[in-house]
């Protein structure tokens, strides 16, 4: 029996990474009505090196994202953090935990959860960084901060910049993403963890046809549908 999961990162308020991403998982749950999504939301996504924003997008300010986001059946869905900006403005649209201290961590969730609370929306105790990138002390500020399951990668950048310090072991509570098409295929794993991004610059990004590729991919009896927690304990 394969444990699956499906995540999409960067579902937000942004005209071109936005809840459009949730007509396919709509078709993919007409043909298995127990598929498990994962949605990394930001809690104020800006971009400002491309398909940029002229100021962050609280999602507080959205209150029909906000109602879309909150009214999808938790039997499919469960919604994780993806950072407060995912970026570092004027710097990065996507390192935000890359160099961040343990005091810079603390601040980014603490302001992630203020946001959040200004919501109707059901966000769990799950962290995404983006890229996968978070430093050490990043780790650990999430542990202290109440993060229960970080979503991470256990691959190695060759330019050194996803390097956990072993931290990732440390925290323990980790599930690694193992199919990012067609970065890397989709295989079956004992816990498979697919990854996809909202965001339709991504050559990752959830289209029509990555939905007809993974809906038939999934199209076996060996399958059970997971959220993040069961991956876990499966």
């Amino acid at each position: 029996m394969y444990l699956v999961n499906v995540s999409i990162d960067d579902v937000s308020p942004h005209p071109q990474s936005s809840t459009k991403v949730l007509e396919r998982c709509r078709e993919l749950i007409n043909v298995y009505p127990d598929i498990k999504f994962t949605l990394f939301i930001p809690a104020a996504y800006w971009r400002t090196k491309s398909q940029t924003t002229e100021k962050p997008l609280y999602l507080n300010e959205f209150p029909d994202f906000c109602k879309e986001i909150s009214d999808l059946d938790q039997n499919n869905f469960e919604i994780g953090y993806h950072g407060f900006y995912h970026g570092i403005p004027n710097v990065s649209n996507n390192d935000e935990f890359r160099y961040a201290s343990y005091e810079q961590t603390v601040d980014i969730i603490t302001k992630t959860k203020e946001v959040v609370a200004k919501t109707n929306i059901n966000f769990k105790n799950i962290l995404r960084p983006p890229a996968w990138r978070m430093t050490g002390e990043s780790i650990k500020a999430c542990k202290d901060q109440g993060i229960e399951i970080l979503a991470l990668s256990s691959d190695k950048y060759p330019d050194g910049s996803l390097d956990y310090q072993d931290e990732d072991k440390n925290f323990k509570n980790v599930v690694y993403y193992n199919c990012c098409p067609p970065l890397k295929n989709l295989e079956l794993f004992p816990k498979t963890e697919i990854v996809y991004h909202a965001c339709e610059w991504d050559q990752n990004y959830l289209d029509k046809e990555k939905a007809n590729q993974l809906k038939n991919f999934l199209d076996t009896e060996n399958i059970k549908f997971c959220f993040m927690e069961d991956i876990l304990n499966g």
